[in-house]
């Protein structure tokens, strides 16, 4: 018989009101159209023009201003091949010429699911049993573009779960490019990413052991000015894209957790950045900082990708490297294991698997340890995020898919000195789709990518049918004990 589960009544839906405004670029010899357009309005006009804009997108976006100017400035190489001076050019013609090249594009239209939860940094001012929480989402939007949203919540002393509303705006951080990047690391991952191997093998002669993306830039720039083959431009442009995976993101200090989106930066990730598993990592000298892992996706690559943050306003982001990081649903453990970092993994899109490493971000010799054994896991296998540490072992919420491809969720229980030990699993799931959460954008499915404890309760936020998210209870101790004394 199934362990008994409490569904909440707390339900977090798509918001499409949750905009933000984007860079828009339809072509350069459109672009100079409409440039020159604007170039033949009076100052009166522009002013006539701009001015209700302002007033009106204000109230949709903090700083609109400063959103405009900053694609206007984005045009800045196209003005000069126009022959116009960026910097002659009045304040609110600058102002207008940006709104023609803006858009807004709403981050939660289609879908809002796959959520993970961690602590809040900050834990002040609570009563005994009451826990605040950050929970991140995956939010897709038009073209099934997925980004990270976030929001905060608040657990009481009965494990009631209280979702903060959103604020007013939604912010994009600044995107700040100041990696230094490994030679042997870069170019093998670009040969994951099917880049022309003879490309690569010109960098490869080129570059030093170390190099940064201004040396990167002015070799590739100085290859495609010798290149009479538009194949190779492309492929050379590929290499940018691939060194724009590394980068760093600051949000500003006045925004909420809420007003914070995490939207695909580079060409490699343009489709959308998927079901990020956010944990808690403890070092070991007790400090800590958040990780998560998440899928890149370009419409054809799949890219491990891992990000860290203190805070939630600063993050820092790359690829994972190695054999073991070549699929989707890494999930980090939270803390070293035997003086070694830890990966669940499940890279032949079936099985699970586990590795170890000296490097957090290069993982290699994955090695197999569960596969499926019920007939409700039959096509794959999976982790529902980030380990949790029990004194029993580590807890792993799973995901398994059966007939009509209908995703549950179970658990299993793992040797806290050997995580490829396997100490029990359940032999049923632990949730299954209801009648009222298995319609969505796609049927069928519950999901999570993070769970917590609390009160002697695991919490596991989840997402329904990829189109909403929601958050089941159960009992720890009653969990741990059907693991313990699982059999086959």
């Amino acid at each position: 018989m199934r362990i008994p589960i409490e569904r909440k009544h707390v339900k977090v839906y798509p918001d499409s009101k949750r905009v933000i405004a984007r860079f828009f670029f339809n072509g350069e010899e459109r672009a100079k159209d409409v440039i020159t357009k604007v170039l033949t309005l009076s100052n009166e006009q522009v002013f006539s023009i701009i001015s209700p804009l302002l007033q009106e997108y204000s109230k949709r976006h903090r700083n609109i201003t400063k959103i405009l100017s900053r694609h206007c400035k984005k045009l800045k190489s196209l003005f000069e091949t126009m022959d116009i001076d960026y910097h002659e050019l009045e304040t609110h013609r600058k102002l207008l010429i940006g709104s023609y090249f803006t858009h807004e594009y709403s981050i939660e239209s289609a879908a809002f699911f796959n959520p993970s939860i961690v602590e809040d940094p900050d834990q002040t001012d609570l009563e005994e049993g009451e826990k605040r929480l950050i929970i991140s989402f995956r939010a897709v939007g038009e073209g099934h573009i997925s980004s990270i949203v976030f929001r905060r919540a608040l657990i009481d002393r009965q494990n009631n779960i209280t979702v903060i509303p959103v604020g007013d705006y939604i912010d994009e951080a600044e995107v700040i490019r100041n990696a230094t990047y490994n030679k042997k690391l870069f170019l093998a991952k670009g040969l994951m990413s099917l880049i022309d191997k003879e490309v690569l093998d010109k960098l490869d002669e080129q570059l030093d052991e170390q190099f940064d993306y201004a040396t990167l830039k002015k070799i590739i720039g100085e290859a495609q000015a010798l290149s009479t083959d538009p194949e190779k431009d492309v492929e050379f442009e590929k290499v940018l894209w691939l060194s724009d995976s590394y980068y760093e993101i600051i949000f500003s200090m006045d925004t909420d957790i809420s007003d914070r989106v995490i939207f695909p930066i580079s060409e490699f990730e343009r489709k959308g950045i998927e079901d990020a598993r956010f944990t808690k990592f403890t070092h070991d000298d007790g400090s800590f900082a958040y990780y998560a892992t998440y899928t890149a996706y370009d419409g054809h690559i799949i890219i491990p990708k891992l990000l860290k943050t203190k805070d939630f306003y600063d993050f820092t982001v790359g690829p994972l490297f190695g054999d073991g990081a070549q699929n989707k649903n890494l999930a980090l453990f939270p803390r070293k294991i035997n003086g070694k970092y830890a990966m669940l993994s499940r890279i032949d899109g079936i099985n699970n698997y586990i590795m170890y490493s000296d490097k957090i971000n290069i993982w290699e010799n994955p090695v197999k340890f569960q596969e499926p054994k019920y007939s409700w896991e039959f096509v794959q296998l999976g982790n529902c995020g980030s380990p949790i540490e029990t004194e029993d072992g580590w807890l792993v919420v799973t995901h398994a898919v059966g007939p009509m491809r209908r995703y549950c969720l179970s658990a299993c229980l793992l040797d806290l000195d050997d995580p490829s030990i396997e100490i029990g699993r359940l032999s049923e799931p632990l949730l299954i789709p209801n009648p009222d959460e298995r319609e969505g954008y796609v049927p069928n499915v519950v999901y999570s990518c993070g769970s917590i404890i609390n009160n002697g309760q695991l919490i596991i936020p989840y997402g329904l049918s990829d189109y909403s998210s929601s958050f089941a209870t159960v009992d720890l101790k009653a969990l741990l004990d059907r693991l313990k004394n699982s059999t086959d």
